[in-house]
């Protein structure tokens, strides 16, 4: 699945031609992907002015000018094109190709923009495990997909005392707890192995151990907060990790994968300076975690 990095890296590249965009039209071109589509989605959309596009956790939200929510989620194949008459195809270069066969092209977002230009957004999905709905604004806070979300982590208001709060009292290892999305929102398995790392904790410390007696913060919960937010920037800047199915809405590829410290990097040396160690895997709750055994405990 994406995360938040890469939906984030998605936003950016979407809206400045979809903020502001009257929607003149929407292909639908199948009655679902993951999920069915809502009852007359292409036309609750049609005629309608994007206000506003935002994101929460890993999804995509278009707010029109009804007072829905377009709610947009990438799955794990999902990827954003746009087009317009001058433009036909994606410009940029290509780690992976992404998916451009047509078949799989399933909506269409036939656009004026905000500067009265014409522009197609084609969403393409050859897994069809993202999906769209149309939420009232007024319901999006009790809404299933969002009443449990935690916290984004982005901002300054993930700190050491933030997290000591959070993980106080909890027994279950740390990755898992970073990963509860009832916690932290929209924090995932690669993100998370890497600030790890750049903190020096290991997975497996219990989460509550950065919890003092006192309930204030300890050094390291200071430290992971300040990592936590430095590597999504940094996977945000260079355009999110770029796995497989992933790219930026104008087609290019983002580079952090190429400096990951420990994702994906099993047998390999430490990158940390001084360290000795190898970079090791293990399996947390079905998931691969990459770690050093040296200098993370």
């Amino acid at each position: 699945m994406p995360e938040l990095p890469e939906v984030e890296t998605v936003k950016r590249g979407l809206a400045p031609t979809f903020e502001g965009a009257k929607i003149v039209s929407v292909d639908q071109n199948r009655p679902d992907l993951r999920f069915a589509f809502p009852d007359r989605f292409a036309s609750r959309l049609a005629g309608q002015r994007v206000a506003a596009l935002s994101r929460r956790s890993k999804y995509l939200l278009a707010d029109i000018d009804s007072g829905d929510v377009l709610v947009m989620h990438l799955g794990m194949s999902g990827s954003f094109r746009v087009e317009n008459d001058s433009v036909q195809h994606a410009p940029g270069d290509f780690a992976h190709e992404r998916n451009k066969d047509p078949k799989h092209d399933h909506v269409v977002f036939h656009l004026e923009t905000s500067e009265s230009a014409t522009a197609r957004i084609i969403y393409n999905d050859p897994r069809r495990f993202g999906f769209m709905t149309l939420i009232p604004r007024p319901q999006m806070d009790e809404h299933a997909y969002f009443k449990d979300l935690g916290m984004e982590p982005l901002g300054n208001d993930l700190s050491g005392e933030t997290l000591a709060r959070l993980f106080a009292g909890r027994k279950s290892p740390l990755k898992a707890a970073l990963l509860n999305q009832k916690l932290i929102a929209g924090l995932g398995n690669i993100y998370v192995c890497e600030a790890l790392w750049r903190s020096g904790l290991s997975p497996e410390r219990v989460a509550g151990t950065l919890t003092t007696t006192s309930g204030k913060p300890t050094k390291k919960a200071e430290e992971l907060a300040i990592h936590i937010r430095e590597t999504l920037h940094d996977a945000i800047r260079a355009g999110g990790s770029s796995l497989r199915d992933h790219t930026k809405a104008d087609g290019t590829l983002g580079y952090f994968q190429h400096s990951f410290a420990v994702y994906d990097r099993e047998g390999e040396a430490c990158r940390k300076k001084g360290c000795k160690g190898t970079i090791a895997r293990l399996v947390q709750s079905n998931r691969s975690t990459f770690h050093c055994p040296v200098c993370q405990s």
